[in-house]
């Protein structure tokens, strides 16, 4: 039965039933003992004061059951019956204008909450559409340079053997590449499955901290490279994590760092601190840095901040966007920023335990 019809049988129901206590309450005014007394009863009760009087209070529930049946209407039966009317014309192809709502209650929040899930619908479609084409850009690349060379190789004859050795390698340099492109996208989908099962376990901030940096500082030294590190963290503030996913984010991030820097005498800044009930983290480095215009999309799928120099660096364009789905799936949040030092910075959070 429609919510329509179910409000106004309520309140009807609701109506009888006072009715039958006005009348219930009326009879037991009078205690009958006899004939004559309730003939007497019945005149007091029937009496025109007593019948305008339920009149009255009749009129009165009635008017309340009709005031009521309409404000519920245009208050609640009427936005949910345009919400089912959207949520049927729903498509994650097209965005479309958003529901407006006014109200502060749980009817705007209800609307507020389906603007939401529609955004992320869309959002997630042209993603999974800017992927495809990233998909197929990526691999196409490569095999057009393949296929050329191939092209090349059966039909010139006199090739010399340099010149042959040297259309084999860029063969098998453009094969590695996609390779490694196809493993980078496995890679992505297997971490974005793992997420939803992955155990978390309280750690010491200052504790996992130290450690990665020990780690990195030790690597990095063996690259020529150089690592400062400081942080503020307390031996007795926890985070909640899968230690080796928090991980996985720092060994992207350090490797977008020596990837990109574009120096040979690299430095790489990597500090934590407190604030509130968030534990922050930041990566920074001296390097070149990136465009304003291109800082807003580096967490972008296959996002790359130069196109050209991709296969060179080994570059996937889905460090970042890995991530910023594992800190989100934390709890956290992560940004890009310019760094004081001249490179790029990237800092995230994590929710200390309570």
């Amino acid at each position: 039965m429609k919510l329509k019809i179910k409000i106004p049988l309520l309140f009807l129901l609701l109506f009888v039933l006072i009715i039958i206590i006005i009348i219930l309450y009326l009879i037991s005014l009078v205690e009958v003992t006899d004939e004559g007394h309730m003939h007497m009863w019945l005149r007091n009760v029937f009496s025109p004061i007593h019948l305008q009087m339920l009149l009255f209070l009749c009129m009165l529930t009635g008017l309340t059951f009709v005031v009521l049946t309409v404000y519920l209407h245009f208050n609640i039966t009427k936005p949910i019956q345009i919400l089912n009317s959207r949520l049927t014309k729903v498509t994650i192809g097209h965005s479309r204008t958003s529901l407006q709502s006014r109200r502060n209650d749980e009817i705007g929040e209800l609307y507020n909450h389906f603007n939401e899930m529609e955004e992320r619908l869309y959002q997630a479609h042209k993603e999974q559409v800017n992927m495809i084409d990233a998909i197929a850009h990526d691999l196409k690349t490569p095999l057009t340079t393949i296929s050329g060379f191939m092209e090349l190789l059966t039909i010139q004859k006199h090739i010399s053997e340099i010149e042959k050795q040297e259309y084999y390698k860029l063969i098998i340099k453009k094969s590695k590449h996609m390779v490694g492109l196809i493993d980078a996208f496995s890679v992505f989908s297997r971490d974005e499955f793992t997420l939803e099962t992955i155990d978390m376990k309280q750690v010491e901030v200052h504790s996992l901290f130290e450690n990665i940096a020990d780690e990195y500082e030790t690597e990095l030294s063996g690259l020529d490279y150089k690592l400062k590190w400081d942080h503020s963290f307390k031996p007795n503030q926890l985070i909640m994590v899968n230690e080796h996913m928090i991980r996985r984010v720092y060994g992207n991030l350090f490797s977008n760092a020596l990837r990109y820097g574009e120096k040979n005498d690299l430095n790489v800044y990597m500090s934590g601190y407190t604030r509130r009930d968030y534990a922050y983290f930041q990566i920074e480095d001296d390097g070149v840095g990136v465009p304003d215009q291109q800082m807003s999309s580096l967490f972008h799928k296959f996002f790359t901040v130069d196109k050209s120099r991709q296969m060179d660096n080994g570059g996937s364009g889905l460090g970042l966007s890995s991530c910023k789905s594992i800190i989100e799936h934390h709890g956290g949040e992560i940004s890009a920023f310019h760094s004081n030092y001249g490179g790029l910075g990237i800092r995230f959070s994590l929710p200390l335990v309570a």
